[in-house]
């Protein structure tokens, strides 16, 4: 299958605040956002994206267009719902701090797939359209580009952990275990036997390999030759 990068948006004015923004309109990325944004489309520079999906939400979009403007030739970014934020219902708007005193702040910290917030979604319910939305877009970028694709989905950061717990073979309930930072960038390739997380919440490193990958089978035993190493800049 092909392979999907997974971007967070950058930081946002609700982030620096300390705001539960959910899916509320108007929340833009702040000054350091716009930063980290830029510095996660440097790094994806090098590899050809054979598309961009974002989350409808404007701090995604924001970060996609980073993305975007240092590619040669993607297509714009189309948006996705099934990559929004989750509905956190009532508690959308609210600060952290006063969600942490709620008794549902604890069930959500030990035992995700048992929440559903007040007025809004499931977690459960929100892994399972965000990662079949992940799925359904590498397949259909397979389809079209080979298993040599490389993509990129820009969403936040409870989605991407969700998908990173489902590639993993997590159950939901270990998804907290899970960081994933402003604009950090996390791989995963979907195999035909299973999916291999090739990283994850990274914000520095060499992406270059990527132009290259290949379609892989079975796991090497011993963890295998990797990738190879960026070449050496001249002094």
């Amino acid at each position: 299958m092909a392979t999907v990068i997974l971007v967070r948006h950058g930081r946002t004015t609700a982030n620096a605040s300390g705001l539960l923004a959910g899916r509320t309109p108007g929340v833009s990325l702040d000054e350091t956002g716009r930063a980290q944004a830029a510095a996660a489309g440097e790094r994806l520079a090098v590899v050809p994206l054979v598309g961009v999906v974002s989350s409808p939400l404007e701090r995604c979009r924001e970060t996609a267009q980073f993305i975007l403007d240092r590619q040669k030739g993607t297509p714009h970014a189309p948006v996705d719902a099934g990559l929004t934020e989750c509905d956190y219902g009532q508690w959308q708007g609210q600060t952290l701090a006063d969600l942490a005193k709620e008794d549902l702040w604890k069930v959500v910290q030990s035992q995700p797939s048992a929440v559903t917030f007040p007025g809004g979604e499931s977690m459960a319910a929100m892994q399972a359209r965000s990662v079949a939305a992940i799925r359904r877009h590498d397949a259909a970028f397979e389809a079209e580009h080979g298993p040599g694709a490389v993509w990129a989905a820009v969403s936040h950061g409870d989605i991407i952990k969700s998908v990173l717990a489902d590639a993993l073979g997590m159950h939901l309930d270990m998804f907290q275990r899970i960081d994933v930072g402003p604009a950090s960038i996390s791989i995963v390739r979907y195999g035909t036997g299973r999916p291999t997380v090739h990283a994850s919440n990274t914000d520095a490193g060499d992406l270059s390999w990527l132009a290259a990958v290949q379609a892989h089978g079975d796991a090497p035993v011993g963890g295998g030759a990797g990738h190879a190493a960026p070449p050496a800049q001249e002094a």
